[in-house]
C-alpha cells in the first residue's frame, strides 16, 4: 500500500509539469516538466545525449578558457509587470565558471529518496554569433520507482554570453515516455536576426536569460554587496521575471558531497506581474571561490523536494 501511495504521489508530482508551479522550478533550475529531480542511475547511468555544437560555435583557446572573469552582470529588484533591463550590479571578480565542469545531483520527492538524477556541466566557452560564449549543458534521468511511471531522459544546452549570461541560443533535447522532442531557440530582442534552419525564433527581453544561464548567474552575484537581483526567464516555454534574494550569508548544510558553509538563496517567480503562490524554492551556494550550488529545496502543491550535489568534478 506504502509502494502505490508513493507511485501515484510522484504521478501526480509529474504531472504537474504543465502547471506553473513546475513552470517556476524549470525557469529556476532547468526546463521542460520536471527536470530537476536529478542523480546518477544505480548501476549504469543513462548516457547522455550527443548533440553537435551549433554551426558558427567555435571553441576557445584553452589559453582564453580561465581568462578575464565575465562583466558585472545585470540586476534588478523592481516590481513591474514586465522585467525591465537590469541595472549592473557588483560581482566577485575571483569568481569564474570553469570549463569542464561537472556536478552531479540526487533528487529526493517528499519521503521517496533517489528519484532521478541531475548533471550539470560548463560543456566550454568560445565563439557564438561573434561574442564569446559558454556552453553549459544539463542531463537528467527519472529512476524506479518514479521512472515506471514516468520515463525522462532529457538534455539541455545553453549558449550564453560570458559576459552577462544572456542566452543566445536554448536547446531541448527531450525524450519523456517514449515521446521525443527536439528543440532549438535562437533568442532574439529586436526580431530581426532570423533564426538557422531548424531553429525557431524566441522574442525576449534584453538580457534575458535561459535556465542554465539563470543558474550560473546566480553564482557570480556578489550577495554581500547585492543582497536582491532579478532577471528575465525564458525556460523554452514562457518569459518569466525571476527574483532572488539573499536570506542568509553563512548556513550549514549537509548532502552527500559533504558539508557546506552556504549562501540561502530565496527564490521568487513572477508571471505577467503576479507571484507564482503555489511554489517556493530555496537555493543553497557554497561559501567557495566557484559558489557551487549545493542544495536545492522546493515546495510544490503536491510534493516538496530536496536536490543535492553528490559530487563535483
Amino acid at each position: 500500500m506504502g509502494a502505490f501511495v508513493s507511485r501515484e504521489l510522484l504521478t501526480k508530482t509529474m504531472s504537474l509539469k504543465t502547471t506553473a508551479g513546475i513552470g517556476a522550478l524549470v525557469a529556476v533550475v532547468c526546463s521542460a516538466g520536471a527536470v530537476f529531480w536529478l542523480h546518477q542511475r544505480a548501476g549504469q547511468p543513462l548516457p547522455d545525449v550527443v548533440t553537435a555544437e551549433p554551426p558558427g560555435f567555435h571553441a576557445a583557446a584553452e589559453s582564453v578558457l580561465t581568462s578575464s572573469p565575465p562583466k558585472k552582470l545585470a540586476a534588478e529588484a523592481g516590481n513591474s509587470k514586465k522585467s525591465a533591463p537590469a541595472l549592473p550590479a557588483p560581482m566577485d571578480a575571483g569568481l569564474r565558471l570553469k570549463a569542464g565542469e561537472v556536478l552531479d545531483y540526487t533528487a529526493n520527492v517528499s519521503k521517496v529518496t533517489n528519484v532521478a538524477t541531475l548533471s550539470l556541466k560548463v560543456a566550454g566557452k568560445g565563439n557564438f554569433l561573434g561574442k564569446s560564449t559558454w556552453h553549459l549543458q544539463a542531463s537528467a534521468h527519472t529512476l524506479n520507482p518514479l521512472r515506471m511511471v514516468f520515463e525522462l531522459d532529457d538534455q539541455f544546452d545553453s549558449y550564453s554570453d560570458s559576459g552577462t549570461l544572456a542566452s543566445l541560443q536554448y536547446e531541448m533535447h527531450l525524450n519523456e515516455r517514449g515521446q521525443k522532442v527536439e528543440s532549438v531557440q535562437r533568442m532574439t530582442a529586436t526580431g530581426k536576426e532570423p533564426a538557422p534552419a531548424g531553429a525557431s525564433e524566441a522574442r525576449v527581453l534584453p538580457g534575458t536569460r535561459d535556465p542554465l544561464g539563470m543558474m550560473g548567474y546566480l553564482r557570480t552575484v556578489d550577495w554581500k554587496a547585492t543582497p536582491r537581483v532579478n532577471s528575465p526567464v525564458y525556460d523554452g516555454h514562457k518569459l518569466y521575471d525571476v527574483r532572488a534574494r539573499l536570506a542568509a550569508g553563512s548556513v550549514a548544510v549537509t548532502v552527500p558531497a559533504g558539508n557546506f558553509t552556504t549562501s540561502k538563496i530565496e527564490i521568487r517567480v513572477f508571471e505577467d506581474g503576479a507571484e507564482l503562490k503555489d511554489a517556493s524554492f530555496t537555493l543553497y551556494l557554497a561559501n567557495d571561490s566557484s559558489r557551487t550550488p549545493a542544495l536545492l529545496e522546493a515546495i510544490m502543491p503536491f510534493a516538496t523536494a530536496r536536490v543535492e550535489l553528490v559530487k563535483a568534478k
